[in-house]
């Protein structure tokens, strides 16, 4: 487990930032589980979620990064829950898979050319003996907006997405699950992506994508 509890270039576990925000959020008991249920509802929350912050430039997966900018998307804000858990001494890792999002914003949908979404991001946590999905991105204010209720997390069950909104309708479903790594594999990840959407790797496209403020307006 080694691997799993040391830090790495984007689990960067050691990163002061990191630390100080995992001390802050693991809570005051000795139990493991419980901990890692405190991070997971810290890193939900403390860090906004806005899809339009994907960037190519790959300094932007790390932990540290995303708490210093307070938004970001669900891979970062997976190899932050991650980063936090192993400070904490929990073998973390992340898991990549591409998802359906059935309630996607037309906006989303005329940038991305798809309802999929590749390489989205989830964490792993090696808790009572066996490794548990968890997946911070969608801080509670977002789902709300759009009708979704929160993913919840108890340290004993996996917690990966939201099948269904308030309403009964199809919100998101798995289509390919790449499986799970000791760090976001830079090389792999960005390749997909740009197999994906060869057209967000043009060179006239801004570094980052924009804001999801407009799309939360016309929710």
């Amino acid at each position: 487990m080694d691997t799993y509890l040391s830090p790495s270039r984007f689990i960067d576990s050691d990163h002061p930032a990191v630390v100080e925000f995992a001390e802050k959020h693991r809570g005051t008991g000795t139990n493991l589980s419980d901990q890692a249920v405190s991070l997971y509802y810290a890193v939900r929350e403390a860090i906004r979620y806005n899809p339009y912050t994907f960037s190519r430039d790959p300094d932007t997966l790390s932990a540290s990064f995303a708490l210093s900018t307070g938004v970001s998307y669900c891979v970062p804000k997976a190899t932050l829950l991650a980063a936090c858990a192993r400070h904490c001494g929990i073998p973390a890792r992340i898991g990549l898979a591409d998802v359906r999002n059935h309630l996607s914003t037309p906006r989303l949908l005329a940038l991305l050319k798809s309802d999929v979404f590749a390489m989205h991001g989830y964490t792993e946590l090696y808790l009572n003996d066996r490794w548990v999905k968890a997946t911070p991105a969608f801080n509670r204010q977002l789902c709300d907006v759009f009708d979704v209720p929160p993913l919840d997390f108890d340290g004993i069950n996996d917690s990966v997405f939201h099948a269904f909104n308030r309403q009964g309708q199809r919100s998101m479903e798995y289509v390919v699950d790449h499986g799970q790594f000791p760090d976001v594999p830079e090389a792999f990840f960005f390749a997909h992506i740009q197999r994906c959407y060869p057209h967000l790797f043009a060179e006239d496209m801004p570094p980052l994508l924009g804001d999801m403020q407009s799309d939360l307006s016309r929710a």
